[in-house]
């Protein structure tokens, strides 16, 4: 018989009807699917029966004490399907029932004294904690010491045993002869890593726990040096592109601009502006990642940028992934700068130009501008009169030219996916520099990093009156708490401060709080609330419309100017009500995650997010960095009507720290890393089965050593054609660019 691969479909090796199973319900056809397809855990052939609780899956080892076999049917024979074999099992300390409903051979198979691993979900009968038809697996007396010390235990087949799985992998193990292995054997040695063969052996027939570590470490490390490589070989195709190196004149526009700071820049943020200073100056083009916490003054570094770039002749473009916050930025941008700001303005005083010797025209360009001023907006930009470009997704669209686009920096980058921000880059007649930016960085941020996809600076400190945020957690169910929550925020306003009222969604003009909502269409119409894991979340209730009117409604509330923001209202509403909150014309201001960036009122000092537990930890800290930004404390309560032991223990990671560094890591360790980086399209695997982006950290940072090693050596992989094999699976399934996008 011909020795198997990975290829060789399983049917003809185990049977059709397993081989039927395991391609309908898990994508399994071939060696390959299956021992790619671990054990998702493994039990002790030594683990008891005390675990026994109602609801649980319980796996565990009993020896059959006593067998009895009843009839359905008083008036037939107990035999096949008519029959009741009840067993009790025992550990030496602990009983329990058993029940099979049928025979098919259960009396034949069970005596007293045979010992089995018995798993079932616990059910209960008589008040007693029974197993009813559970999976077993039958210990043979005379286990030698080749024998797995742990049972493997896979991921639910309907109508397919574990036991008919463990033999099925057998049979695939006992065949195979060796596994292409994407990893060169000077890396395996170098690292003291296993063979795949021997991986997948340990995994599916394990001795004990240290031989599951190392097969995992191994199988980890494999993953990590595959990305590593496709990563490597991306960062030396961008080292051969050749850009025009942008070297600012003296005396311009951003040495006006320093001189009228009012205020001193962060040791960080100098520090970081040297760099940029820097990098743009090179012939190789720029590609940062600039994080840093809320308020920490990534937006003036970015402007520094902005304003160098247009000193060396080119122009500087800021995509901003909403109307409000590209309306921020524009507002903010042209204060700071001033009279800087009114390069191209036909205003005179006594024949004198009012605009200073160094000035640039600051633009916006969004989707809703009417069609004179976006054709003004567009001629500015053609002709480089616009030194400064902010705009939202239309700065993307075809009818967009540059005169010379020098630098691209992106805000919020998460929101846009790696074609969008390629779009923008190709505008340019030599590849610009590219500058992208991330507040609370989001848990994907936080895996680019780790894997050193980009160059990255941080902001770590934050300006000189920046106040702390205290944050609790507000039980829904607890009126009291309820309502002392809107006393504070009536507080804050007798105070003369202003609040948030942050809602997962936006509802409709005739909907309550209370009223019933349709969990199909719950997140219908949302403003970006990040949706987490079904068992975790209650259903929404609080939508902009509903808590609206019951704020409007409130006692405590008597009096207050309370206005809403929300997606569906158009560019011009939504300006409207910006302008008149920042104004101090509205004192609460009910929205959805729409001012979850950039949006900045340092009068606001409380939010109150309502259904809190609909939210991400990443995004919960960015939205709380919307309060406490004028001197004043800011105050931060997250109400929620879960009771999920997981969700409430997400609130209480954000009530008890400010550090978004530290959270977006919580945030990233708490999700499947395969949302982080992208799942393969035939639904079989996430992107990452073994490795851990957090906990195999130092895996990553080895592996990328190896990794960049390699590809100087061999660019092509022209002597590594597993690693190019596996390399070109990596790149059809996008988990790469999942990378790039942060």
């Amino acid at each position: 018989m011909p020795s198997i691969t990975e290829s060789t479909r399983l049917a003809p090796l185990i049977g059709p009807y397993p081989a039927g199973k395991l391609k309908a319900q898990r994508g399994i056809e071939t060696v390959g699917d299956l021992l790619a397809w671990v054990p998702t855990r493994y039990a002790s052939y030594e683990s008891d029966l005390s675990d026994a609780l109602e609801g649980e899956h319980l796996v565990a080892v009993g020896e059959v004490t006593r067998v009895e076999v009843r009839p359905r049917d008083r008036k037939r024979r107990p035999v096949g399907k008519n029959a009741i074999v009840k067993l009790t099992i025992s550990d030496g300390r602990t009983s329990l029932p058993v029940t099979f409903f049928g025979d098919y051979g259960k009396t034949e198979t069970f005596a007293p004294g045979v010992r089995a691993v018995w798993m079932g979900k616990v059910t209960t009968f008589n008040r007693q904690p029974q197993l009813t038809a559970p999976d077993y697996e039958i210990i043979a007396e005379d286990r030698d010491e080749n024998e797995p010390g742990l049972l493997p235990l896979y991921t639910h087949v309907e109508r397919l045993r574990n036991s008919s799985i463990i033999i099925a992998v057998r049979v695939v193990l006992d065949q195979i002869e060796d596994l292409p292995d994407p990893i060169p054997e000077s890396v395996r040695r170098r690292h003291a890593l296993m063979s795949r063969l021997d991986a997948y052996r340990t995994l599916h027939r394990p001795k004990d726990w240290p031989a599951v570590e190392a097969a995992r470490h191994r199988m980890a490390f494999e993953e990590a040096f595959v990305l590593q490589v496709a990563l490597a070989q991306r960062r030396a195709e961008q080292a051969r592109d050749r850009t025009l190196a942008r070297r600012p004149r003296d005396g311009g526009l951003l040495a006006a601009f320093d001189s009228r700071l009012p205020f001193r820049l962060t040791a960080g943020q100098q520090a970081v502006a040297a760099t940029l200073a820097e990098e743009v100056q090179r012939e190789t083009p720029m590609h940062r990642l600039l994080q840093g916490e809320v308020g920490s003054g990534k937006t003036v570094v970015a402007l520094r940028a902005m304003l160098a770039a247009v000193d060396a002749g080119g122009q500087a473009a800021l995509l901003a992934p909403t109307e409000v916050l590209a309306q921020q930025h524009h507002r903010s941008i042209t204060t700071m700068m001033g009279d800087l700001a009114a390069g191209g303005m036909l205003t005179f005083e006594d024949g004198v130009s009012a605009a200073p010797d160094v000035s640039t025209k600051v633009v916006l360009l969004t989707g809703s501008q009417s069609a004179a001023a976006r054709r003004q907006v567009l001629a500015d930009i053609a002709t480089g009169t616009a030194g400064i470009v902010i705009g939202t997704h239309a700065l993307i669209q075809d009818t967009v030219d540059f005169f010379d686009l020098a630098l691209v920096v992106v805000d919020e980058q998460h929101r846009f996916g790696v074609e969008q921000r390629d779009a923008l880059r190709a505008k340019g007649a030599h590849p610009p520099h590219v500058l992208v930016m991330t507040a609370t960085p989001i848990p994907r941020t936080v895996a680019m990093t780790v894997f050193g996809d980009m160059e990255t600076s941080t902001l770590t400190e934050l300006p000189a009156g920046r106040a702390a945020i205290t944050t609790h957690v507000v039980h829904a169910w607890k009126q009291t708490w309820v309502e002392r929550a809107w006393e504070r925020v009536a507080e804050e306003v007798s105070g003369g401060r202003q609040a948030y009222v942050v809602c997962p969604r936006i509802g409709d003009p005739e909907e309550r709080v209370g009223d019933p909502v349709d969990p199909r269409t719950v997140f219908d119409d949302t403003d970006g609330a990040e949706p987490v894991p079904d068992e975790e979340s209650t259903t929404p209730t609080s939508s902009v419309y509903a808590v609206h009117a019951l704020l409007r409604e409130h006692p405590a509330l008597a009096g207050v100017r309370i206005e809403m923001l929300h997606g569906r209202m158009t560019p011009e509403e939504k300006d409207t009500v910006m302008r008149a909150f920042a104004a101090g014309e509205v004192d609460v201001l009910v929205s959805t995650t729409v001012i979850e960036v950039g949006v900045d009122v340092a009068n606001a000092t409380v939010m109150v997010i309502m259904d809190a537990d609909r939210f991400g930890i990443s995004q919960l800290h960015q939205l709380r960095g919307r309060v406490g930004r004028g001197g004043l404390p800011g105050l931060c309560l997250l109400m929620t009507a879960s009771q999920a032991e997981s969700a409430l223990h997400r609130l209480a990671a954000v009530a008890a720290s400010t550090d978004g560094f530290e959270l977006a890591r919580l945030d990233l360790q708490q999700r499947r890393e395969g949302d982080v980086l992208g799942a393969s399209q035939s639904g079989r695997r996430s992107s990452l089965q073994h490795l851990g982006v957090i906990e195999n950290e130092d895996i990553i940072v080895a592996a990328r050593a190896d990794a960049v090693a390699l590809v100087e050596a061999d660019p092509t992989l022209a002597d590594h054609p597993v690693l190019a094999e596996a390399l070109a699976t990596l790149v059809g399934e996008d988990k790469a660019a999942f990378l790039e996008r942060g």
